[in-house]
């Protein structure tokens, strides 16, 4: 039983725990900071002579909401538009309003407009530029070789217009110049005293001929039969030249002519094709005639000792040249046989085994030659 009179406990037992704000201060602690630890006043902190001032801080961890800057100050202070301020929902739960910018079936395109710049390319050196721009170092050069061949060409052509020497004038010359040969070349150059005939004959034979005679130039005028005058007459006669040749035996001989007609080229190449489609050159009565000069080893070489013959007409010249073969001794030949023939392979015929057909081929091609030696460059090769 307690005794009255005795000393009561003490006040700090029964006192109750400190408030949450007085355990976590707001303003920073005084520990160490030169507070007195029995309630008295707060006395400055000692500091060192020297020292820099020391500035309160904080040391509590508690987040602290950071107050918005006003609308105004924001607005006023920059040029930034203040933002919009968002509209409460009208309610507890009101349904968010899409955007009509944002929708698919807006009446205005929100798409923004789009231009396409210019292809970009590069030149020979690697350098960009714009394609379609300024055109190709070959394009314009190729532009220009066109231009200059354009009127090289048409200057050409209208020279040789005003000159009036165009191809077709210079073809005409030369058929013109070979139909005056008759009289503008010596007969030596026409109608060689000797000509050689290596392989020409019978087997691949050499032969040579020797001149023996020239006749006079003159008409036509009973130079062929009539039937063969009457298949040249379509080219008319401006002149006839021939000659008698005799192998190196003496045992054969042959006339070789040139008849120089009145004919263009068209009329010439017309009776070329009539001889060739016709076969007129192998028609024993289209024979043409000897020439049988006196006191010569052809004298008696007459119509009846023709023994094989060749016609050609040239169509690039106003000449026809013929050749007509036979024996020497005057014997006659019952059956002629045209030179083509005779010289074929296996020919079996007297004028084809004496080689008759092979002089009269021969002497024909190398008269032919030599005529065309002063027309200019061939443009028929003869066998």
């Amino acid at each position: 039983m307690p005794q009255s009179g005795a000393a009561a406990p003490p006040s700090s037992a029964a006192a109750p725990p400190p408030s949450p704000s007085a355990r976590f201060p707001d303003a920073a602690p005084t520990v160490g900071r030169g507070a007195p630890r029995g309630g008295g006043a707060a006395q400055a902190p000692s500091r060192r002579p020297g020292a820099p001032a020391q500035t309160p801080t904080e040391t509590t961890a508690r987040l602290r909401p950071i107050p918005a800057a006003p609308e105004a100050e924001t607005a006023a202070g920059t040029d930034v538009p203040a933002p919009r301020a968002a509209v409460p929902p009208s309610g507890p739960a009101a349904p968010r309003t899409p955007d009509p910018a944002l929708s698919w079936s807006t009446p205005h395109d929100p798409r923004p407009l789009i231009s396409f710049g210019e292809p970009e390319g590069y030149d020979g050196l690697a350098r960009p530029r714009p394609l379609g721009g300024r055109p190709r170092p070959q394009a314009v050069a190729a532009a220009v070789c066109l231009v200059l061949g354009v009127g090289l060409l048409t200057g050409a052509v209208t020279g040789s217009w005003l000159a009036g020497d165009s191809g077709d004038d210079g073809a005409r010359s030369a058929y013109t110049e070979a139909g005056d040969l008759w009289h503008s070349v010596p007969v030596d150059q026409l109608f060689p005293p000797t000509l050689l005939g290596k392989g020409a004959g019978p087997g691949g034979a050499d032969r040579t001929w020797t001149r023996v005679a020239v006749a006079p130039d003159g008409d036509c005028a009973g130079a062929f039969d009539r039937l063969l005058a009457k298949a040249l007459d379509p080219v008319g006669c401006s002149r006839l030249l021939r000659a008698t040749y005799t192998d190196a035996t003496q045992s054969y001989v042959t006339t070789v002519g040139l008849l120089f007609t009145k004919a263009d080229a068209a009329a010439m190449t017309a009776l070329a094709d009539r001889f060739e489609k016709q076969g007129l050159g192998r028609r024993e009565d289209l024979m043409p005639l000897p020439y049988a000069a006196k006191d010569t080893v052809a004298e008696g070489f007459g119509a009846p000792q023709r023994a094989s013959w060749t016609v050609s007409v040239l169509t690039d010249a106003p000449v026809v040249v013929y050749a007509v073969s036979g024996w020497a001794d005057g014997r006659t030949v019952d059956e002629p046989e045209p030179a083509e023939e005779a010289i074929e392979s296996g020919a079996a015929s007297a004028p084809a085994q004496a080689g008759l057909g092979h002089d009269a081929k021969g002497l024909a091609d190398r008269v032919e030659r030599a005529l065309r030696k002063n027309i200019g460059t061939p443009t028929e090769h003869p066998s």
